[in-house]
């Protein structure tokens, strides 16, 4: 083993294990009031379940093996895991498995925004671990597969597709798959016309923090060693997440007049995703231009919505889907493997020609694709079944109390003091 690498790449699944508390409180100021602790307890579902799916089966299907589709049960239960090494990183093969476990356990905990409000927890609770090991776990092999045996053998990574840390499997994946969800689920009651304004902004802000902050264990975590892969990929999320909160401002200024804290946050955000695919392929300004474009383009891609009459709560296909594909799109102009030394393919930009691009837009679409119609057609016969929507008068009094039989502030009697 080598003792840096296993000591960064510890820390770093503790960062993105702290990412989903830090969405749940992002996630938790937007929402009204008395849904607050239903919106919290969504994410803290993914972190209770996913994990446990992931290390029985989950995390075998999506790396092991040598196929081109869906891994094998060789690393089923973690066995044999502690003392196989991964030759590239020095690292053991359990220690790679729990740190991405955790961004399986993020992953439908993004999708959580987009149902916000309205979605039964009981559907909530079948429908993460389905999804987890239905969808996300073959896109994440159809990528990365077999990558810890030496070579990728996931169709889509074999033929070239790079995703440094899920812009495509992660972002791309649960944006579109929030998309279906929100179709059949279909809208709050009052939408658009009531507005469904945040409930308290210092959470949400608190959370884009945190989420900024584990993000930096998300991006240079998965260069898998203390090296200077990671100190490109720490720099890139930094300069990105920055670049594309101050262009969502400077769009909101120039549109509406003002600036926003809301704003603010959900450009950092779409920074954030839109490096994610990136982070250790591209150098230079490169990042600074991946975040302007995400903020630029998600700003206005959250009003689509209004347009087409989809009920996206919390914008999670506005700013996920649409930033995780600007990002992996951009890498087949950015891509740079002189600067970084690397063995991938250059981008347009970096004298590559348009087969990266040509690549990344492949992996891209079908993922979108098969996100959506595996997702759909599970979130129906859950609805057949089950049932996936919450009465309407639960809707109005608040999923606090009609799912968790809690509230989230109790403010007490108010009363004046004297002297």
């Amino acid at each position: 083993m080598d003792s840096g690498n296993v000591a960064w790449v510890l820390v770093s699944t503790a960062l993105v294990l702290f990412m989903t508390p830090g969405l749940a409180f992002f996630y938790g100021g937007m929402v009204r009031s008395r849904n607050v602790l239903n919106m919290l307890m969504m994410n803290f579902w993914c972190v209770l379940i996913v994990p446990i799916v992931w290390a029985v089966v989950g995390f075998s299907l999506a790396f092991s093996g040598k196929g081109g589709f869906i891994g094998d049960l060789s690393w089923s239960t973690l066995k044999g895991t502690l003392f196989q090494i991964d030759e590239a990183s020095g690292l053991p093969i359990m220690l790679i498995a729990i740190f991405l476990a955790t961004f399986a356990a993020i992953t439908p905990a993004l999708i959580s925004g987009a149902v916000a409000d309205r979605m039964k927890f009981s559907a909530w609770a079948i429908f993460v671990p389905l999804w987890s090991l239905l969808v996300y776990c073959p896109v994440a092999f159809w990528i990365y597969g077999g990558l810890f045996n030496g070579e990728v053998t996931g169709w889509l990574g074999k033929r070239g597709s790079l995703d440094f840390a899920g812009g495509t499997v992660i972002h791309v994946n649960a944006g579109i798959a929030a998309l279906a969800a929100v179709l059949v689920l279909g809208k709050r009651k009052g939408w658009p016309k009531e507005g469904h304004p945040p409930h308290s902004m210092p959470l949400v802000m608190i959370g884009t923090g945190i989420l900024w902050f584990g993000w930096f264990g998300f991006n240079a975590g998965s260069a898998l060693g203390a090296n200077a892969v990671a100190v490109q990929s720490f720099t890139n999320t930094f300069l990105a997440a920055a670049a594309a909160g101050l262009a969502w401002c400077l769009v909101e200024r120039i549109k509406d007049g003002h600036v926003t804290t809301l704003g603010a946050a959900s450009g950092v955000v779409a920074g954030l995703v839109a490096i994610t695919p990136g982070a250790g392929f591209v150098a230079g300004m490169s990042s600074i231009w991946i975040g302007i474009a995400a903020g630029v383009i998600c700003a206005f891609a959250v009003s689509v919505k209004f347009k087409f009459g989809f009920d996206d709560s919390l914008d999670v296909v506005g700013v996920h889907f649409v930033g995780g594909l600007v990002g992996s799109l951009l890498i087949g102009l950015f891509a740079d493997p002189v600067a970084l030394k690397g063995t991938f393919s250059a981008g347009l930009l970096k004298g590559g020609g348009l087969s990266l691009l040509g690549e990344q837009a492949l992996a891209n679409g079908v993922t979108i694709v098969f996100s959506f119609a595996v997702t759909f057609a599970l979130l129906k016969v859950l609805d057949a079944t089950i049932g996936i929507r919450v009465p309407e008068e639960d809707e109005f009094s608040g999923l606090d109390v009609s799912q968790h039989a809690e509230t989230s502030y109790n403010f007490g009697e108010v009363t004046m003091g004297r002297g």
